[in-house]
């Protein structure tokens, strides 16, 4: 009856979110608290357990990178960077787009895809602006980009850091496995793009020759403050680097940064906590609690027993089932709370499996469906989230419907490329 009464309530949650029918912090409140009260999720513990209740990590990693990206924001670069891209693509609607891109799938996998989110979106929001034009494609196919590249690394999605410390895949494991599949998966996207937002791409030559006559430079307004917080950022970045060599969170890097950069920036706190979005931060909670009453009363793992007992010892099938399976389930409720809980399951198979190659490739089909099923719906990944949040604060609303439509058919075609990889390379 509890597994029921969960899938029941995150249906309906889901189904208010999707319709855009109430607002979705009240919503996943709301279905948050139900499943605590009539004890679907683990009680007290969806404060203490990263796996059965609220990840702190992911929470702690965006409230100090919306503070400093918010300092960052004082200094003027974002208007800089934003006219220095007009520039350069001429303001070519598909050029813009590519450039974008590349910078956002370049910094994925050595940043996490949600940083790279939070420092790219604001840019892509200030450049739209400049060229009056809507900011939505532009950050639509950023937050599809920054889910196939961050595949390519262990660092670059979460998930993919959840994998490899239960699987002790290393750094270089990602890199040699991951890395080939994304780099061709990109590049077909990228060329997929301009067919995929044709019809949202628009041309202002008008306003491009406006802004091609500015000057960046003068859109620095504190230079000194730029030059204190670019090395605060630079250490941040560092340390989200070799964070697997130091044993360091990421999520205490970015907190750390986030207070050198406001002892160093001399700015107000007050001001400064006033771009924290809040907001976004309460609905990932809420959204954590809801999948944690999913993981909590077995839903997810009597799905993935189930597609797991399905295919036996026929591991290529089995390996189908990991990659399409969790791009499915992966679209419909966060992978890093998905991957918390299927984790073990994946584990458990690997286990009964003779040879540790075939075995380790049950784990990258399993990889390659969480981190593209990032892609498949407007609250399917973190990044995802935050880059529509920036959007709304912004004036450029994104709907739930206006991602999913293009996200359903990125997540399709680049799951199934992924599928031929893992059958070519390793059946």
């Amino acid at each position: 009856m509890k597994p029921f009464a969960a899938l029941v309530i995150f249906a309906v949650a889901f189904f208010f979110i999707a319709t855009e029918r109430a607002d979705k912090v009240k919503t996943v409140l709301i279905a948050a608290g139900a499943m605590v009260v009539l004890g679907l999720a683990p009680g007290d513990e969806v404060f203490y357990s990263e796996h059965d209740g609220i990840d702190w990590n992911v929470i702690f990693l965006l409230l100090g990178m919306m503070i400093i990206v918010g300092i960052v924001k004082q200094t003027g670069l974002f208007d800089f960077l934003a006219i220095w891209a007009a520039k350069k693509s001429a303001g070519r609607p598909y050029r813009l787009m590519v450039m974008l891109m590349l910078i956002t799938a370049v910094a994925s996998p050595v940043l996490d895809n949600v940083t790279t989110i939070m420092l790219v979106a604001p840019v892509t929001v200030v450049v739209c602006n400049r060229l009056r034009i809507g900011a939505q494609p532009y950050l639509i196919a950023e937050i599809l980009a920054s889910n196939i590249g961050g595949a390519a690394t262990l660092i670059g999605d979460p998930p993919n850091i959840i994998i490899g410390l239960r699987a002790g895949l290393s750094f270089n494991d990602f890199l040699v496995h991951m890395a080939p599949a994304v780099i061709v998966i990109f590049i077909l996207f990228v060329l997929f793009a301009r067919f995929l937002f044709r019809k949202a791409l628009h041309y202002n030559p008008d306003h491009v020759e406006a802004v091609m006559a500015l000057n960046e430079r003068r859109a620095i307004t504190d230079p000194k403050l730029l030059v204190r917080s670019l090395s605060v950022l630079a250490c941040v970045i560092t340390g989200f680097a070799i964070h697997s060599i130091v044993h360091v969170a990421p999520s205490i890097v970015a907190l750390v940064g986030a207070g050198v950069m406001v002892l160093v920036s001399g700015l107000d706190v007050g001001e400064v906590l006033q771009e924290v979005e809040w907001a976004t931060l309460a609905f990932f909670m809420g959204l954590f609690v809801m999948v944690a009453g999913l993981g909590h009363t077995g839903v997810i793992e009597a799905i993935g027993n189930w597609s797991i007992g399905v295919f036996g010892s026929d591991y290529f099938m089995a390996a189908t089932a990991l990659l399409f399976g969790s791009a499915v389930i992966g679209a419909f409720v966060d992978n890093i709370p998905y991957v918390a809980t299927m984790t073990p399951v994946v584990e458990g198979m690997v286990a009964e499996i003779p040879d540790p190659q075939t075995g380790q490739s049950l784990w990258w089909a399993f990889a390659f469906g969480a981190d593209f099923g990032g892609n498949g719906t407007a609250v399917a990944a973190s990044a995802n989230v935050v880059a529509i949040d920036i959007a709304r604060r912004n004036g450029h609303p994104i709907s739930f419907w206006q991602f999913t439509k293009y996200g359903i058919v990125v997540t399709f075609a680049s799951s199934v490329l992924a599928w031929c990889y893992v059958w070519l390379r390793y059946f």
